[in-house]
């Protein structure tokens, strides 16, 4: 039972990141797009300009359960990478028990009343002329402790089944 959550909440990540992992390929487009537009051109949209900041948030926010799961975060192993099996399971147990999830919760906790505030006003543009959806780019917040939460909870139950492995 508790394998099978662990695979739902894995797919999850897996998902999200499969869909997310292309807006870094449009990112490229639309900025390559953006240069061609301003320097070849003379046409320039704050729009286009801001749209490549939303790509970026929504690729980095939405897929790092996925850089997660995948073991591909960023992680300072000055001792982990010359530690036991063992040892660098106990790190990763206390890693995700009181370091990510309580860290993804007090951020979810925190910065909850800004993203309710920002769906109540429909928040506008960051610029005169951007993208009319601030509220949609400070919702990436919770999804991102969700998600992060969700596949850490994944993680742990793998890492607790292996409890009487060396």
């Amino acid at each position: 039972m508790m394998r099978q959550l662990a695979d739902g909440l894995d797919g999850i990540a897996r998902m999200t990141g499969a869909v997310v992992q292309w807006l870094a390929l449009a990112m490229v487009l639309v900025q390559f797009a953006i240069v061609i537009g301003r320097y070849v051109f003379g046409v320039n949209s704050i729009a286009v300009q801001e749209s490549v900041l939303y790509m970026h948030a929504t690729l980095f926010m939405l897929g790092a359960a996925w850089a997660l799961q995948v073991d591909k975060h960023v992680r300072v192993d000055v001792f982990y990478a010359k530690a036991s099996a063992q040892t660098r399971r106990r790190i990763d147990i206390a890693g995700h028990l009181f370091l990510l999830i309580p860290s993804m919760l007090a951020l979810l906790w925190w910065s909850w009343p800004s993203v309710v505030n920002s769906w109540k006003i429909l928040e506008g543009p960051i610029s005169v002329g951007g993208i009319g959806a601030v509220f949609l780019m400070k919702t990436l917040i919770p999804a991102f402790c969700v998600l992060l939460i969700a596949q850490s909870v994944a993680i742990l139950i793998r890492l607790l089944g292996r409890a009487d492995q060396p």
